[in-house]
């Protein structure tokens, strides 16, 4: 939906549906898309985040996959203006956890699969159009040391790719990087740190001139224009950041948020065995659900996942936790537990004011993973009123 105001275009992110291979995207779009659709944008287009896994973008490229994919989109008024290209391989129905960063930016698959994205994302947008793609932050951060510049080198390489694709085709595709807890770029400081030394530095604008032709002022122009970053605001919740402070960082450094994910952690002010005894069945095994805990003269540590939280046991009272479990953004509350929402209100309010970037897509993945007593709603009902109320924090 095109937002008001000049303030962009609002979506949610598909990967909230099962829609791992070609026919299970085609049912997602058939019924559970239309369904949101019907409830938010009726009687107008509504854009839709894709997330599309590797097996299914191969699938699409094939000329009458393109075709059909196109005929549904049509068929129910929709278009896509952003895709998801953050987990490769499935992201329902199993065990994902740190898989979900796997083939990373140190091999060469990641870059292929980004690569089959971004053409079939310039296939689906208009004439002059701009998309963007989200992918992941690098790596797991455990498996980072050394190898910045070999992913540096795979981004900049889907970059140039990107900018041959501008010029065959009209249409611009950004790269957007996610950062993330417990990986490669886990915060603003450290996305800055990769993209100063790494990506926007002279070396960088040499490296993309090289590999598109292109003279140095103009490799030194693409790169903003291919490249930034999702601002993930659940994420950057979970780890402390100050929204105002964050965005400054990236605005100062230069680096664009070409997508903005609106999203909400789990957030609990101060633990204590009861607080232990509720958040047990959010320990759920599919997905990874780092921890940030702060304790009282603010100093923060992480565990990896949520069990391993939990088995610290008492000597984690009186901490508080944010947790990387993605909550319905329009509860600031969940019975016993806060939630992140003052932090997403304060982002929304400045995009209001300034907007920060085209492209707003509500993240909301674990609905069928929430304990039972936090699902008493439809999924697609819920969806709306996700979409609903950032609307209406946008008109406030």
């Amino acid at each position: 939906m095109e937002l008001p105001g000049k303030l962009g275009l609002l979506t949610y992110c598909s990967n909230i549906h099962p829609g791992e291979t070609w026919p299970e995207l085609q049912t997602m779009l058939e019924h559970h898309v239309p369904q949101v659709k019907a409830r938010v944008a009726p009687d107008r287009p509504m854009g839709v985040g894709l997330r599309i896994a590797a097996v299914a973008a191969e699938a699409l490229a094939a000329p009458e996959a393109l075709a059909e994919l196109c005929a549904i989109l049509a068929r129910h008024d929709l278009f896509v203006f952003t895709i998801n290209g953050f987990p490769y391989g499935p992201f329902h129905g199993t065990r994902v956890k740190e898989q979900v960063y796997q083939p990373d930016w140190q091999h060469d698959a990641r870059l292929v699969y980004t690569n089959r994205l971004a053409d079939l994302l310039a296939a689906l947008l208009p004439e002059g159009g701009f998309g963007s793609l989200s992918t992941v932050p690098g790596t797991f951060k455990p498996l980072a040391a050394g190898h910045e510049a070999a992913m540096a080198e795979r981004i900049l390489r889907q970059v140039a790719h990107d900018v041959a694709l501008a010029e065959r085709t009209g249409r611009t595709v950004a790269l957007a990087l996610e950062p993330e807890p417990f990986c490669f770029l886990e915060t603003i400081a450290e996305t800055v740190a990769f993209f100063e030394h790494h990506l926007f530095d002279e070396r960088a604008v040499a490296r993309l001139a090289a590999l598109t032709g292109q003279s140095r002022s103009q490799a030194a122009t693409a790169l903003p224009r291919h490249l930034g970053v999702c601002y993930d605001v659940c994420h950057a919740a979970v780890e402390y950041e100050d929204p105002d402070a964050s965005l400054d960082a990236l605005e100062a450094a230069g680096i664009p948020i070409h997508k903005l994910q609106l999203s909400a952690a789990l957030r609990v002010p101060a633990v204590d065995a009861a607080a232990r005894a509720a958040l047990a069945p959010f320990a759920e095994p599919t997905y990874l659900h780092q921890v940030l805990a702060r304790d009282r003269s603010g100093s923060v540590r992480g565990q990896l996942d949520l069990p391993a939280a939990l088995a610290l046991g008492a000597s984690s009272d009186g901490e508080e936790w944010r947790i990387h479990f993605h909550v319905p953004i329009f509860q600031a509350e969940l019975e016993r537990f806060a939630t992140t929402q003052p932090f997403l209100d304060a982002v929304l309010a400045r995009h209001a004011r300034q907007p920060l970037t085209p492209h707003l897509e509500v993240e909301t993945y674990t609905f069928d993973v929430l304990p039972e007593a936090f699902r008493g709603v439809p999924v697609d009902e819920a969806i709306a009123r996700e979409l609903n109320w950032v609307r209406s924090r946008l008109s406030a």
